[in-house]
């Protein structure tokens, strides 16, 4: 039991990265200092997606998954929870590359706005 929680809690917490990598330089907007640690979680992210890595709050998920009896997964935890919601077929290379690119693109974006 205490496995299958720490597994939903690193689920629940590498959602929440995943959704400050992607719009937390809207937060920059409001609160500059926030910069300090969105670029390194940006950079983190699209270097992620860009050459395929795994972050490792996936391995730590994946650990305590199968600790608690449960087949854990393969692969990313974007392509294991986000894409099939988004896209039913799978995740390809070629996708991860254009998730950087939307990383990307948002994010120097709103730093240009946010520093003008």
């Amino acid at each position: 039991m205490a496995s299958l929680s720490a597994a939903t809690a690193i689920a629940i917490i590498h959602l929440a990265f995943i959704l400050f990598v992607l719009l937390g330089g809207l937060a920059v907007l409001r609160w500059p200092k926030l910069a300090w640690i969105h670029v390194p979680a940006a950079v983190w992210g699209v270097l992620i997606e860009f050459f395929g890595w795994w972050c490792p709050l996936t391995k730590w998920e994946t650990h305590f998954l199968r600790a608690a009896g449960r087949a854990g997964y393969d692969g990313g935890f974007v392509a294991h929870y986000i894409m099939p919601v988004i896209y039913p077929a799978g995740l390809t290379r070629g996708m991860e590359i254009a998730i950087g690119l939307i990383v990307l693109i948002i994010n120097v974006s709103v730093y240009v706005r946010a520093f003008r």
